[in-house]
């Protein structure tokens, strides 16, 4: 036999799990082909271990995968099968149909393993011949996401558990059960009880979960300190995170579907001092995006703010901080600007609602697309409303306003304390003021506050300092329609059930224009802006006090009066 015939002998006994006397009588059988087949690898002068692979199987009928896409095969597939059997008998189960049950395998012809697979699966076999590296890279991964959840489970059962048990019996037992019904149901809770976060913080001698309820944490659950591993990694596997990385923050998503509902979760893990603590933020896609009239708004502020979203051209900013609602508004806006005559696209990270009739893009910095890539991308088009998720840099500022120039309304998200905080917030990053003054139409600034559950209010008639604090007239305070929260099984007793929006709308006029091109502070902007009819956050907040739909206490907590 030619040297070029051996060596391509050799490859094969390499990159699979053939015996020689297998190949050779693959090489000799009456296959059309396969008795040339050497000599015919031989002459391509290809010496590429998978290309001659993928020839060998070619030639016999064989099916060959030259890559396994480990994330689609099914957890069930495994659980019967151990992951020393899967790495000595090079196989690992794929998925299956009605009929077959489809398995990768390094050889072929393991007839005695297939036999076994059979008796498993109760249906014939159909192998998928791959490359070994590749397979055991394969097998370890799915094995290692299957057998993440049982780290650290061992301590659960004490001293009545062998740590020397083979690795057959531990991923048959239903050890993995307590972990994972654990996490689903924190999960589950979540949900049901409308938390926007959950919080999972590891401490020296204990570990804590909370929720963020209508904007305020409540401890929910300590699980022993124990579970603490398992649990994380139970998690970290969900959102196709790396469970060995324990060092460094990372960023997962994890889409659920819990009582109907699809739930995105958004996880983030950081390293701390007693291990690693995840933060997951809900978002339900199946929720109905709110109009303009449901969010809170006063009324003169909604026929200004529906003044400024029919300009054609221009920006308008919303601020506040983090969890404020500030997408929810923009999504409320894009709802009412939404039509067939208007050509709208979004730049955002991530897409949290779909809608119909709207171009959105997600924004991926892994591959190069930025807030600011992408907006150059879509201004190419031919758009008439961009929106865009949130201005971070000088980069996205002036691509904003310079599209608002030519004729595009945009409207965006940036971090400030108050609405007049916008105007030296964008000089920060580096936009120049006449710019600034000129694109700019108004700011809407916003914060939530939690509403009075309907069912257990209370009137309540205010204190001298609770009105001297409101800053109103004390004939103002006793004539409106105050409560106090109180609980009920309906708030899980906690006297709110919802939240509403406190805002400040400013709209930019030729006077503030002015002042902003004067370099002027935000507190000189903020009192030309109130002096041409602007309500402060605790303005509008006194007024759902006096109205009876929140408490003095939110809106004393939510601001502050710095004029």
């Amino acid at each position: 036999m030619a040297a070029t015939e051996v060596n391509f002998e050799n490859l094969l006994l390499k990159v699979t799990s053939l015996s020689e006397v297998q190949l050779k009588a693959l090489l000799d059988s009456p296959v059309e082909g396969a008795a040339n087949l050497g000599s015919f690898l031989g002459m391509s002068g290809d010496t590429q271990a998978e290309e001659i692979l993928s020839k060998f199987c070619q030639k016999l009928g064989f099916h060959f995968i030259k890559d396994i896409p480990v994330n689609d095969i099914p957890m069930d597939m495994i659980r019967h099968i151990p992951i020393n059997y899967a790495k000595t008998k090079e196989i690992l189960p794929a998925k299956e149909d009605q009929n077959f049950v489809y398995v990768y395998t390094t050889n072929p012809l393991n007839f005695v393993v297939f036999d076994d697979l059979r008796t498993i699966f109760k249906k014939d076999v159909v192998p998928l011949v791959v490359a070994k590296n590749k397979l055991i890279d394969a097998i370890n991964r799915l094995y290692e996401k299957g057998t993440a959840a049982l780290e650290g489970l061992e301590e659960i059962e004490g001293d009545d558990t062998d740590l020397d048990e083979s690795i057959v019996d531990l991923l048959e037992s239903d050890d993995e059960a307590p972990v994972i019904k654990l996490v689903n149901t924190l999960l589950s809770r979540a949900v049901k009880e409308k938390a926007s976060d959950i919080h999972i913080e590891p401490y020296e001698r204990e570990m804590v979960v909370r929720f963020r309820i209508d904007g305020i944490l409540y401890d929910i659950y300590k699980p022993p300190k124990k579970l603490q591993n398992a649990i994380t990694s139970r998690i970290k596997v969900m959102g196709n995170l790396n469970i060995a990385e324990k060092r460094l923050p990372q960023d997962g998503r994890i889409p659920l579907r819990i009582g109907g509902k699809d739930i995105d979760v958004r996880l983030n893990t950081v390293p701390t001092a007693f291990g690693e603590r995840l933060v997951m933020r809900l978002q339900d896609r199946s929720n109905v995006i709110l109009s303009l009239e449901q969010l809170g708004f006063s009324e003169e502020n909604l026929v200004r703010l529906t003044d400024l979203i029919s300009r054609t051209y221009g920006i308008l900013l919303v601020t506040g901080p983090t969890g404020s609602g500030k997408s929810t508004t923009l999504y409320a806006c894009l709802q009412r600007l939404n039509s067939v005559e208007s050509n709208i696209i979004t730049v955002e990270d991530p897409v949290e609602q779909r809608i119909a009739g709207i171009g959105q893009i997600q924004v991926n910095s892994k591959i190069g697309l930025t807030f600011g890539s992408g907006l150059r991308a879509i201004l190419r088009q031919d758009p008439d409303i961009i929106m865009i998720g949130e201005i971070r840099d000088l980069e996205t500022a002036e691509i904003a306003i310079n599209s608002s120039l030519t004729g595009h309304l945009v409207l965006s998200t940036i971090h400030t304390n108050d609405a007049a905080g916008a105007f030296p917030r964008l000089t920060d990053i580096g936009c120049e003021p006449f710019l600034i003054a000129t694109s700019l139409l108004g700011v809407i600034s916003q914060r939530l506050v939690r509403v009075l559950c309907p069912h257990c209010k209370q009137p309540h008639t205010p204190t001298d300092t609770e009105i001297a604090n409101m800053e109103i007239a004390p004939e103002v305070a006793l004539a409106g329609r105050i409560h106090r929260a109180v609980g009920c099984d309906k708030c899980n007793y906690k006297g709110y059930l919802g939240r509403t929006l406190i805002q400040e709308l400013l709209v930019v006029s030729e006077e503030i224009r002015s002042l902003v091109m004067q370099r002027k502070d935000s507190g000189t902007i903020k009192k030309m802006a109130i002096d041409q009819g602007m309500k402060t956050f605790r303005d509008h907040g006194i007024e759902k006090v006096l109205n009876g739909i929140t408490t003095i206490e939110e809106v004393l907590s939510n601001t502050q009066t710095d004029l």
